[in-house]
């Protein structure tokens, strides 16, 4: 039997779909938990300029799709690093070709919004060079610390290389950048070793701040002694740092990331050349001690490394390897579960910041971005059809709760 309609019932029927469609693409928006913001050092074209991908999270799959808008412009040559401001607000992107940090700002869609630049080797919007070469930053509370390759201009220079440097610049209620905090007659501190001599070439490669926002901590290694070290420092008023007594600590070969546990007690420092993980107790102090059973065993290369903010748990990512080890953190000293397969050479890792149910690496030579979903014993679940195409040489991943995800 065929059914007839009249208009009046052909018009309900398509405002009936109409609201239907409607409902779907609220329900759709809705499902986005996160925006993730991966650089990549290699733009997809004949030039060397960077640019930033920006992903979205199902909240149900763990499914990523780019926004699309997607990619955006790095404002520079190879970005390397990336951080939020406190508020999450605010996107800075560390340029390492051009010794630039770019700010951006974050849309409520996730697009970018170019606002400043700021030259680490000194402008005239930003007075007081902090250093050459840009690797890693992070923001604590409102400042933005940032490590360099070499110290500024004109006793450093690639061909003459030496020690790096960290420099510190405070963070406006609009996101800018002001200028460099001054260190006395300088607008940095050194990463140096006391009675090295010149000769020594003491290389930065990661930046972390603890979750108390008391202490500042630098994974390095000296390219000269091939030995790894941690610089400490207590942050001060205003972003000031203070070298911590006993600083620095070594530890292995070739330190390549750190990161403090939620509750701040703890510092795990990754070993690139040796395959483990160094873990330390923090005293009052901020001064480290090994932990019983330190180092812990990783895979091959391991490059980059989260901790879970509400649970006990540590993840690494292992760039030969193409894995990701996860670890119990426990009293401390770290218990591995598992290791999970990834995209090719991750570098870089995260955990998203709404529920803390995904996990997400950067692979640069897979040009990829992998997804996990988090068991609720620290193990890892690929997410729908992950690995997922970035830009070319992915290097750095962060990411903000999208707004009324909560």
């Amino acid at each position: 039997m065929r059914m007839k309609f009249n208009k009046t019932g052909q018009l309900l029927l398509v405002s009936a779909a109409s609201l239907l469609a409607a409902s779907l693409v609220t329900a759709c928006g809705t499902l986005t938990v996160d925006f993730v913001f991966v650089t990549s050092s290699k733009a997809a074209g004949a030039n060397n300029y960077g640019e930033v991908d920006v992903f979205e999270i199902n909240s149900e799959s763990g499914f990523m799709r780019q926004i699309p808008t997607s990619p955006f412009p790095s404002g520079g040559r190879n970005p390397v690093a990336e951080a939020l401001s406190a508020d999450n607000l605010n996107l800075y992107v560390v340029n390492h070709d051009d010794s630039s940090i770019v700010q951006f700002a974050i849309g409520n869609d996730g697009k970018l919004y170019p606002q400043n630049t700021v030259d680490t080797t000194g402008d005239a919007a930003h007075p007081g060079a902090a250093g050459i070469f840009p690797l890693a930053i992070t923001v604590s509370g409102s400042n933005l610390f940032v490590a360099n390759a070499y110290q500024p201009l004109p006793s450093c220079t690639p061909a003459s290389p030496c020690p790096g440097s960290v420099g510190v610049y405070p963070i406006s209620s609009s996101g800018a950048l002001g200028a460099a905090v001054a260190n006395g007659t300088v607008s940095y501190w050194p990463l140096t070793l006391s009675g090295s001599g010149s000769t020594d070439v003491i290389l930065p490669t990661g930046v972390a701040a603890l979750a108390s926002g008391a202490d500042l901590y630098v994974s390095a290694y000296d390219t000269t002694a091939n030995t790894g070290y941690v610089f400490g420092f207590a942050i001060g008023s205003g972003g000031a740092l203070t070298p911590m007594s006993g600083s620095p600590w070594a530890v292995g070969t070739h330190p390549s990331a750190l990161t403090g546990d939620p509750g701040s007690k703890y510092l795990y420092v990754t070993d690139y050349a040796n395959g483990n993980v160094c873990g330390f107790a923090i005293a009052s102090s901020g001064a480290l001690t090994a932990l019983t059973g330190s180092p812990f065993a990783t895979g091959n290369q391991p490059s980059a490394i989260t901790a879970d903010p509400t649970a006990s748990y540590i993840y690494v990512a292992n760039s030969q390897d193409s894995t990701v080890t996860a670890f119990a953190l426990g009293s401390g000293p770290l218990t591995r579960i598992a290791t999970f397969p990834t995209g090719l050479q991750p570098v870089a890792i995260g955990i998203d910041p709404s529920h803390h149910h995904f996990l997400f690496t950067a692979d640069y030579l897979g040009g990829t971005v992998s997804g996990f979903e988090l068991g609720s014993d620290g193990s890892l679940i690929g997410s729908q059809n992950s690995p997922y195409t970035a830009n070319a040489q992915p290097t750095a991943a962060v990411a903000i709760p999208h707004n009324g995800s909560n």
